[in-house]
């Protein structure tokens, strides 16, 4: 006999996570279908293990960094296996029995095992129906897109799930990609001792970001060992003795061992592609962006939306849906979503880019800077980053921001909220920033814009 409740999750991942918490005591019943680890990618194999391989490169950095600032000798010994158990160790050893734990301790009914929607009412799983009286959430994220070249499918190539939770390390790296996981991850084996090769098709990496973002970055990734290739994509892919050769647009090659495929995500639409939900061109789940709804009584929350592929993104979704599912009218406001690639440094963006800005015919003002230029640049000893900011003349206020610099991913905190609340430029230029801190760049840069936008 089918089992019946208010509201059926597909999906145990982050937005499933905050929707359970948040139905928590509303009487509501939930279940909630996860065919892998609850928590889904971020803490297994996104987030948490290439951040956590990102500070241990980090920290090597650092130590090197010091014979400029402090020391007139210092020297290590790579322990690969000692990175490669903490990372496992901050993945949780993929054993996700306390996170099932705390899920089900909020009243949901966990079912594990392949879920598909049959009908926007009803989801089978491991041979039961579920039935949901009141709503089905499609919160079932995506996966590592595999580009059509020649060839790939013959070798043994790694996606973000291999690279995050490594055993060995690559004497060389071709990377396939030049968005935030080509390149954080690029960085991260590079400064383990990695040959590192980021092949990226478009005419420039990080395409998500205003160009002065790429352009901060990549002597930070050559002076790592990276090499960086720009507008000359692959076009084939074979195999070679003990590893892979990458043969590019340009007639050239590249040489590896070890092929990193870091090319953008799709929705796992097989769980669904039958039920005859909308969905947009690129093959998301279409929703309402205000109340995330692709039809009525169902849901579209995270990643599987196509909205944007972040966990803290993610997890806002599942809040909102929550609280619409309580019997609250509130909206989804994507206006301020940041975006942080953890480089070192960081690249962190929100609201709109420049040419967006332009496109929507909006009137638009810019400050630049660079963050190294200031005290606490010389301190820190950093050099070459990128400060970028986009007002609206007319209504005299933020719209979008990038910086590139260390802590960029905290310093973007003030902004989003002004590009969120529409704080007046003539406020946020006014705002006292302390000093010697790395955020005091902001000050005379929101000067300058505010300035402009009179």
């Amino acid at each position: 006999m089918p089992q019946e409740f208010d509201v059926v999750c597909l999906g145990g991942g982050v937005a499933g996570e905050a929707i359970a918490g948040g139905l928590e005591g509303s009487g509501i019943t939930l279940a909630v279908v996860e065919r892998e680890l609850v928590g889904g990618e971020c803490p297994y194999w996104g987030c948490v293990p290439s951040k956590t391989l990102l500070r241990s490169g980090e920290t090597l950095e650092e130590a090197g960094r010091a014979r400029a600032l402090a020391a007139s000798r210092v020297d290590w010994d790579l322990d690969f296996p000692k990175i490669s158990k903490r990372v496992y160790w901050m993945a949780r050893d993929l054993d996700d029995s306390r996170p099932a734990a705390a899920m089900e301790a909020t009243g949901a009914k966990l079912f594990r095992g392949e879920g598909k929607l049959l009908d926007p009412r009803t989801v089978e799983v491991g041979g039961e129906r579920l039935i949901a009286r009141q709503a089905v959430v499609v919160a079932n994220g995506g996966t590592a897109a595999i580009p059509a070249i020649p060839g790939l499918n013959t070798v043994d190539f790694w996606t973000n799930r291999q690279a995050t939770l490594p055993r060995e390390l690559p004497i060389a790296l071709a990377v396939l990609g030049g968005g935030a996981v080509g390149v954080e991850l690029g960085q991260a084996f590079a400064r383990f001792g990695s040959k590192v090769t980021v092949i990226e098709a478009g005419p420039r990496f990080l395409g998500a970001e205003e160009p002065e973002a790429g352009a901060a970055l990549r002597p930070h990734l050559e002076a790592d060992g990276i090499t960086v290739l720009a507008g000359d994509g692959a076009v084939a892919v074979a195999k070679s003795d003990g590893g892979v050769i990458v043969k590019l647009k340009s007639g050239a090659s590249v040489t590896a061992d070890r092929l990193l495929v870091a090319t953008g995500r799709r929705p796992n639409f097989e769980a669904w592609a039958e039920a005859g939900l909308p969905r947009t061109d690129r093959g998301w789940l279409k929703v309402d962006p205000a109340t995330l709804e692709a039809m009525p009584g169902l849901y579209g929350a995270g990643d599987v939306t196509g909205i944007g592929g972040f966990t803290h993104l993610a997890y806002y979704h599942g809040q909102i849906v929550a609280r619409r599912l309580r019997g609250e009218d509130v909206r989804a406001d994507h206006t301020a979503v940041p975006r942080v690639t953890f480089t070192d440094p960081e690249v962190a963006s929100v609201g709109l880019s420049e040419t967006a800005a332009r496109e929507r015919g909006i009137d638009i003002v810019t400050a630049s800077t660079d963050p190294a230029e200031t005290a606490r640049g010389y301190i820190h000893d950093f050099h070459g980053g990128a400060l970028k900011l986009i007002g609206d003349r007319d209504r005299g206020v933020l719209i979008g921001a990038t910086l590139v610099t260390p802590r960029a991913g905290e310093i973007v905190g003030e902004l989003l909220l002004a590009v969120k609340a529409g704080t007046p430029l003539r406020v946020l230029a006014d705002v006292i920033h302390p000093f010697p801190a790395f955020n005091r760049v902001l000050g005379a840069v929101l000067q300058d814009l505010a300035a402009k936008a009179a």
